[in-house]
């Protein structure tokens, strides 16, 4: 499926508002035969900026936020996450909470093709004065919820947020991303015990298992594994999926949504670097990016034949 520029449709759960986009038609996602060829352009768009971005940038977390492209995209095009760009603080919105915050060039281009901001805000990535820094700053940046850096807090911001709804007698759900990595941390379980015990079946964590963190693997660093058998003896109900699979991400959405009493977590075994062939696969590419002569002839094939409207 090749993807044209026209518009896209974001489905607030009410009514669909029509989006300008790099891709897309005007139909609801939902009426798409091939959504699995739909989200992968729309990932194979998301990569395109981050690596623009980043090398324009000369700085930047590009693996991470690689491998997380096809979860992001099924997330803000696919009706995972229940979102309304032209009112950002919607109170009926679903919250998406990067935690590990590093991979914000991912996150960043979704909302730019969403319509939160100009698409050409882009090109500022990391630039002083710009909105768009390193590391999401939800006093800055519309649609982020929440300001991040050091890694490990994300899960319990969403817990607060989970409860939070609950109190206020609201549907919202709420979607936490974290790096595998970041599980080395200790808040994250304390967060997940906090989850469980509230029974917040309203939050789902999705993590990133690449396997890799910016000092190699992650099993030689931490050892995480058993990783799904940690999450279920924490209280959690467990999906693992295949995290560049598109119909499986939106049917591990779909699936928490019906568990009720407690939270679930999506295991999504993906590839640092994912859809760059030089890096796919690398710890190397966690914080290092490529130079514009590298960057090149990956933007051209990335580009393809979708309708970019910025050109790195």
């Amino acid at each position: 499926m090749t993807a044209s520029r026209n518009e896209l449709v974001v489905a607030d759960g009410n009514s669909s508002e029509v989006l300008k986009s790099s891709f897309g038609h005007s139909t609801t996602v939902s009426d798409k035969a091939d959504i699995r060829g739909y989200l992968t352009d729309v990932a194979t768009i998301l990569r395109y900026h981050v690596i623009g971005m980043t090398t324009r940038a000369g700085s930047g977390h590009p693996g991470g936020s690689l491998s997380a492209a096809d979860i992001i995209a099924a997330l803000y095009f696919g009706g995972g996450l229940r979102h309304r760009p032209s009112d950002p603080v919607w109170e009926e919105r679903d919250r998406f909470v990067l935690s590990k915050g590093h991979a914000a060039p991912v996150l960043y281009a979704a909302l730019a093709e969403c319509g939160y901001f100009d698409i050409k805000d882009l090109l500022k990535l990391r630039k002083l004065g710009s909105h768009l820094q390193g590391h999401t700053d939800s006093t800055l940046t519309p649609g982020v919820e929440m300001s991040a850096g050091s890694l490990g807090q994300g899960l319990s911001f969403g817990v607060g947020l989970g409860l939070g709804a609950r109190l206020n007698h609201n549907d919202s759900r709420v979607f936490v991303l974290l790096g595998d990595g970041e599980c080395n941390e200790g808040q994250v379980w304390e967060a997940a015990m906090s989850a469980a015990h509230f029974g917040l079946g309203n939050v789902t964590a999705i993590i990133d298992r690449n396997g890799l963190q910016i000092d190699g693997e992650t099993e030689c660093v931490m050892k995480l594994e058993p990783f799904v058998g940690k999450w279920s003896s924490f209280g959690w109900h467990v999906i693992e999926i295949d995290g560049h699979d598109s119909r499986g991400i939106l049917d591990a959405f779909n699936e928490a949504k019906f568990i009720k009493d407690k939270p679930t977590a999506i295991v999504a075994r993906t590839v640092k670097g994912f859809g760059v062939r030089c890096m796919e696969g690398k710890a190397e590419w966690h914080g290092k990016v490529l130079s514009p002569e590298e960057a090149k002839p990956i933007l051209k094939e990335l580009r393809g034949e979708n309708g970019i409207r910025i050109i790195y």
